[in-house]
């Protein structure tokens, strides 16, 4: 059964959300290898997700199922991550021997990420306990509705490549990943117009 897909616009809102994006990823190799340990995560993890799709809130772009049970933090055409926000957040919160290469893949997600008129999904996550049940799918299903009705292309990129299928099934292709010494890729994947 399908359930209804709701806004998170209020600044209460936007907290549960990103609570749901934090749980949702705290498994993530990108993210843990970024912030190793519990203490370092859920400390400074809440910036990235904040500096990447903060404005999903208040472009009403960020959208749930549920109590929080999943998220998507889309940014429409013409707004962006807070750039200059997550460098810097970075460079005080990330241990200095791993900032050469984030800044590399941040460089290589720059090169992916079109120039063109598009969607952007920052953030899709299931709070932990509910994952494995379809409700991402549902959320990402009932969200590209709303991108499609737009008729422009929709990107996004993963950080675990366990989820490149799921992507896959919902219309997305990789068109490139990331590459440094020792991070986990970031695989880079768009979805042509609808």
């Amino acid at each position: 059964m399908a359930r209804p897909l709701q806004q998170a616009t209020a600044a209460e809102d936007s907290q549960k959300a990103f609570d749901t994006i934090l749980m949702a990823f705290v498994a993530d190799p990108v993210c843990r290898w970024m912030y190793p340990t519990a203490e370092q995560y859920f400390a400074h993890f809440p910036g990235f997700i904040k500096g990447l799709a903060g404005p999903s809130v208040q472009r009403e772009t960020a959208w749930r199922l549920g109590g929080y049970d999943a998220v998507a933090l889309w940014l429409p055409p013409g707004a962006g991550p807070d750039g200059e926000a997550i460098g810097a957040h970075a460079e005080a919160t990330v241990e200095k021997e791993r900032l050469d290469e984030l800044f590399s893949i941040v460089e290589q997600m720059d090169e992916h990420h079109p120039t063109y008129p598009h969607w952007y999904l920052p953030w899709l996550g299931v709070d932990v306990v509910k994952q494995g049940k379809g409700i991402g799918g549902e959320l990402l299903k009932q969200t590209l509705r709303k991108v499609d009705e737009d008729r422009l292309p929709a990107y996004l990129e993963s950080p675990n490549l366990r989820n490149v299928p799921f992507y896959e099934r919902h219309g997305f292709e990789v068109i490139g990943a990331s590459e440094t010494n020792t991070a986990p890729p970031v695989t880079f994947m768009l979805r042509e117009a609808r």
